[in-house]
């Protein structure tokens, strides 16, 4: 019995899947964060370049992926599937799981499936720079990596703990040859405004989304990038899931649930949405989000209209929101900082279309251990989110004593992240669920919106 499921490179799909025309609903305005008015595509064409302005609303159920873009995405898809048979065995389940891994990818995530299209049509567009955030670093990584690819220039706004955290991803930044500063920084008078008020600010992607928005709004020859939450970045990430589909074909299964950890919501909706578009035809599949207790955004966050990112200047959507000036935990060792959810994941979720479920870090860390120790892959601190949802799928599979079909995504691995692995085998990583009463004082700064 094969272990993995590979296909060849001429099965990388040839579309991307807009789940945008399955949507229950039509889709809420985005507002201009100025005049809370509906934007106009001017309004974002200082900020991105007009395919990625036209696939943010664009109503074709398939999008053509540019064939530069594919010949790019050979070098590590179409990714394997595999059984996770050791894993079975050591929980003793009657579920099958599958996991879609990303981590073969060169910046180690599913980040690049998106970083390698945005860097092509803003190159496409006579850019010579894109600005960007990251908070753990795979974003920041992937979008290095592709403007290496694409003879860009890349700037990284990364979140000051994950800057101290993670060394060795600000070291891959600056190897394909970004220039990385921790968020809050003295370069944007966002990043000095959050270190006059609170000098040992942690930082948040919030503000270090402000910063970059603020840097390529300055210059003429720079673009902002986005490494999840946005409807072109959801798009691009759906290679995973029509993968994944296809490979689950070749085994005769079908998923009863598919499962993908939360922060913005690119992961998430990369493997589940083209699932989506079979529960819309009437295929009974559970789609569930797994999140951090200590960043609940679908789980304690309202769906409201709010802005993007903390100084107010990125475009207002409406999303299940923490507050634009929520602020993680610095003990958060599992990445997923993000205050709000791409308002596609968001309109599902209000819908009812997909399930959203909240961990605890310590054990989420303990499900990696698990993993890692019987399928030999360390994850990465973020997919272990998934990785708990998956192994209690499995233990309600086998006291209920019924086989099930658990699918879950595998983002990336974890090589370049065993600070916090060293923290919880040391006993040092601790639990935290985000207070109410900060939330609650977030949300009451949500802006006025006639929508």
């Amino acid at each position: 019995m094969d272990t993995k499921v590979l296909l060849g490179e001429k099965q990388i799909p040839t579309h991307w899947y807009n789940v945008i025309p399955d949507l229950p609903g039509s889709l809420a305005p985005v507002l201009h964060p100025v005049t809370l008015k509906p934007v106009t595509p001017q309004d974002l064409a200082p900020l991105f370049p007009q395919p990625l302005v036209e696939q943010e609303v664009s109503t074709e159920r398939w999008v053509p992926i540019p064939e530069p873009v594919r010949e790019i995405y050979r070098l590590w898809r179409p990714t394997p599937l595999f059984r996770a048979r050791r894993l079975e065995q050591a929980l003793g389940t009657p579920a099958r799981i599958y996991y879609k891994y990303e981590g073969v990818s060169p910046a180690g995530s599913h980040k690049p499936n998106s970083a390698v299209p945005q860097a092509y049509y803003n190159k496409l567009a006579g850019i010579r720079r894109l600005a960007t955030e990251t908070g753990a670093g795979q974003w920041g990584s992937s979008l290095a990596l592709a403007c290496r690819l694409f003879g860009l220039e890349c700037t990284v706004y990364m979140v000051k703990v994950s800057f101290e955290q993670k060394p060795y991803r600000k070291s891959m930044m600056q190897l394909w040859g970004a220039n990385v500063f921790a968020s809050p920084s003295r370069e944007t008078n966002a990043g000095r405004a959050a270190l006059a008020a609170d000098p040992a600010s942690p930082g948040s992607l919030g503000l270090a989304i402000s910063e970059a928005v603020e840097d390529a709004a300055a210059h003429d020859d720079t673009h902002y990038a986005l490494g999840s939450v946005l409807n072109h970045v959801i798009l691009h990430q759906t290679v995973v899931g029509l993968e994944a589909k296809e490979q689950l074909r070749a085994t005769g299964d079908y998923p009863d649930v598919v499962i993908a950890s939360h922060g913005g919501g690119s992961n998430f909706a990369g493997l589940t949405f083209p699932f989506l578009a079979d529960r819309a035809a009437g295929k009974r599949v559970r789609l569930v989000a797994c999140e951090p207790a200590s960043c609940p955004t679908l789980t304690k966050g309202v769906y409201a209209f709010d802005y993007g990112d903390t100084a107010k200047m990125a475009p207002v959507v409406k999303m299940y929101t923490l507050g634009h000036d929520f602020m993680p935990p610095g003990i958060h060792a599992g990445g997923l900082r993000y205050h709000g959810a791409s308002p596609l994941v968001s309109q599902l979720l209000a819908a009812g279309q997909i399930e959203a479920r909240a961990f605890m870090q310590t054990p989420c860390f303990e499900a990696a251990v698990t993993f890692a120790r019987t399928e030999g892959i360390v994850p990465a601190p973020e997919s272990s989110h998934a990785i708990r949802g998956a192994l209690e799928e499995a233990q309600r599979a086998k006291e209920e004593g019924r086989e099930r079909v658990i699918l879950f995504g595998l983002s990336g691995h974890g090589q370049l992240d065993m600070t916090a692995y060293d923290a919880y085998l040391s006993g040092r990583l601790e639990d935290f669920a985000y207070p109410e009463e900060n939330i609650r004082a977030s949300l009451a700064r949500l802006p006025k919106v006639d929508f």
